[in-house]
């Protein structure tokens, strides 16, 4: 008899992120939806056994989140994961492993699944844009966390007294050209795709050092198209690190349940 499957749930401070995946990790229905809406596509799933849920949007999306399951599944069994100190062939190196950030941490559980016993460097760019270091042996070294692509831009107009504001959406329809930008929404574009780009360069250059060893970097994020285009390194794109990460924990729990 087959296990029901797993209901995946990424809340990220943007959006939340959903999948069903079965007991092999495969998912078989995903989807994305707004804080404030509604969880579309959930009255058509199957139930699911239980929920697995990384949040770092706050108090208040947690409990919009408890709503929409109790909604299509009242009592449906949840987890809320939290970095621990090891899980799923991951171990914490954060001098409080507690105070890393689910999303970090389920990201890199994601990638090792993906990638095992490779050495790793993980660049998300979300609202922020984090840095992971994994070793081959799955120990996180640590990481670094930046303002994010569109926050860096949304910053500069917001501090100062000349700058337009600009976002991603208005930052992707501006015409490509030379780094050297001759109009000020472009320069700021520009200068702050290239300050992504050349912290992730940076940061993959010297653990390749420090390691003496190939180092696969990995990226993801909504920001990920515009500073791949940029990046000066070898990288491979992986878009549900979290959700994969969640998926793994989901199966690994499941499988230590009695019976």
């Amino acid at each position: 008899m087959s296990r029901a499957p797993f209901l995946l749930v990424d809340a990220g401070n943007s959006r939340i992120k959903w999948a069903l995946a079965q007991a092999d990790g495969t998912q078989a229905h995903t989807g994305a939806f707004g804080h404030a809406d509604d969880a579309a596509g959930w009255s058509a799933l199957p139930p699911p056994t239980g929920a697995w849920i990384s949040n770092v949007a706050g108090e208040t999306v947690a409990r919009r989140i408890d709503s929409l399951i109790d909604a299509h599944w009242p009592g449906l069994p949840r987890t809320v994961v939290r970095a621990r100190a090891s899980q799923c062939g991951v171990s914490n190196g954060y001098a409080e492993p507690g105070a890393l950030g689910s999303d970090r941490w389920a990201g890199m559980i994601g990638a090792r699944a993906a990638f095992p016993d490779e050495p790793l460097l993980i660049a998300t760019f979300g609202t922020a844009t984090t840095l992971e270091a994994l070793r081959a042996d799955g120990r996180f070294v640590g990481g670094l966390i930046a303002p994010g692509w569109s926050l860096m831009m949304r910053s500069l107009g917001e501090h100062t007294a000349q700058l337009p504001v600009l976002d991603a959406r208005a930052a992707q329809t501006l015409p490509a050209g030379l780094v050297f930008a001759t109009g000020t929404p472009r320069s700021i574009a520009a200068g702050c795709t290239l300050a992504q780009a050349a912290l992730v360069e940076r940061a993959w250059a010297d653990l390749r050092d420090d390691w003496r060893a190939p180092v696969r970097l990995v990226v993801s994020g909504g920001a990920a198209d515009a500073v791949t285009t940029v990046l000066k390194v070898p990288h491979t794109r992986h878009d549900a690190l979290v959700l994969a990460g969640l998926a793994r924990i989901a199966r690994e729990e499941a499988n230590a349940e009695p019976g």
